[in-house]
């Protein structure tokens, strides 16, 4: 008798009913309902016009979006959506896939306006726009690094003495803000590493609180360039609380931005660009919005932003001040079904902290159909 035969018939016919109760069960727990897929869009016209500081042209800019959704769902009650976003020139705007279990909370997938960051920054209520559409603000860049190739864990909304609290992980093995899709691979990086983001939201009764932090390693920390810099491990930060009572929304948020860069002194009459100057950024936002109607809302938006200098030398000249810029905007917006009528006016000192620079008027005009 040939026991080794028999053996290797016993074990690959076990296998085969192994395999085969496996694939049973998981078409039993995982088999997906009919799914469904939707298309949505939107076109905007705008006018947009300025003064001071080289800021005087006048332009008419078109913008259109296009959204396709789907999702399904499990045997066992496990959702799943996708949504990505064709933006002008049929360029790729935003795509996530999402798994939302039953119990559990959910997960998703994807490149570009789907990290946790964009549920923090600028998380105050305006009529039209955030303060960054009219100038580039440092609070509309926290954390924007983690929005290429993320994963993103959402918890369930858990109860505690009447208030709901909701957690967001986030993670990237390359924080370099680069879409890859299609399974492709990340270019390699030498100075920038992984990126981690945790953020958790408070709701109770019309009382909204968010507290967000990312960071993002520099895989060549204290690296000395050609430029005289050093590098270390960025860390973006915000908190922000809205209320609500009727009509009327206020809110204030702080940000803080250490991007990992330390350098010599920065003079105050000189442009500072984020992530780049040698220094941390401070920011605070405040606004307060008024419903007038259903159709018809107004409101009123402050925010400062500060730069300051972080000189590591020892003989380092300290005469230079901090240098603060401050936007002050005015909104309003009408909306009738899909259209809406929409203008802001913002008031910009200190542009790109630059207390050289002249100040400058921004205003827009937009036109806005939805379908």
């Amino acid at each position: 008798m040939n026991t080794t035969n028999n053996k290797e018939y016993f074990m690959n016919n076990f296998k085969k009913i192994g395999l085969t109760a496996l694939a049973g069960s998981l078409m039993t727990l995982g088999s997906a309902q009919a799914g469904e897929m939707s298309v949505s869009g939107a076109a905007n016209v705008t006018l947009k016009f300025g003064k001071g500081g080289g800021n005087t042209s006048r332009s008419i800019g078109t913008d259109k979006d296009v959204t396709f959704t789907g999702g399904g769902e499990l045997d066992n009650g496990t959702t799943f959506s996708m949504s990505t976003t064709v933006a002008d020139n049929y360029e790729l705007s935003a795509s996530t896939t999402t798994i939302n279990t039953p119990s559990l909370g959910s997960f998703s997938f994807g490149t570009s306006t789907g990290s946790a960051s964009y549920k923090f920054d600028e998380e105050v209520p305006q009529a039209y726009e955030q303060v960054s559409d009219g100038k580039q603000t440092m609070a509309n860049q926290i954390g924007n690094y983690m929005d290429n190739n993320y994963v993103l864990y959402t918890s369930p909304t858990l109860e505690f003495g009447g208030a709901g609290i909701t957690l967001d992980i986030g993670y990237t093995p390359q924080a370099t803000d680069t879409s890859i899709v299609d399974g492709g691979q990340a270019t390699y990086d030498p100075d920038i590493g992984a990126g981690k983001e945790a953020g958790v939201t408070i709701t109770y009764d019309a009382l909204k609180v968010g507290i967000y932090g990312s960071e993002r390693e520099r895989t060549t920390p204290f690296a000395t360039s050609t430029t005289g810099q050093q590098s270390h491990d960025e860390f973006n930060g915000v908190w922000y609380a809205t209320y609500s009572a009727g009509p009327v929304s206020i809110g204030y948020s702080e940000s803080y931005m250490d991007a990992g860069v330390t350098s010599t002194i920065e003079t105050v009459n000189s442009a500072k660009t984020v992530r780049t100057a040698g220094g941390l950024f401070e920011g605070e936002q405040m606004s307060v919005a008024f419903n007038v109607n259903d159709n018809l809302s107004i409101s009123y938006s402050q925010s400062e932003e500060t730069y300051d200098t972080q000189d590591d030398v020892a003989t380092a000249v300290t005469t230079d001040d901090d240098v603060t810029e401050t936007i002050d905007a005015l909104q309003i917006a009408y909306s009738m079904g899909g259209m809406s009528i929409k203008a802001y006016n913002m008031e910009v000192s200190n542009p790109s902290q630059d207390d050289n620079a002249a100040d400058q008027s921004v205003t827009e005009i937009a036109l806005g159909l939805a379908f």
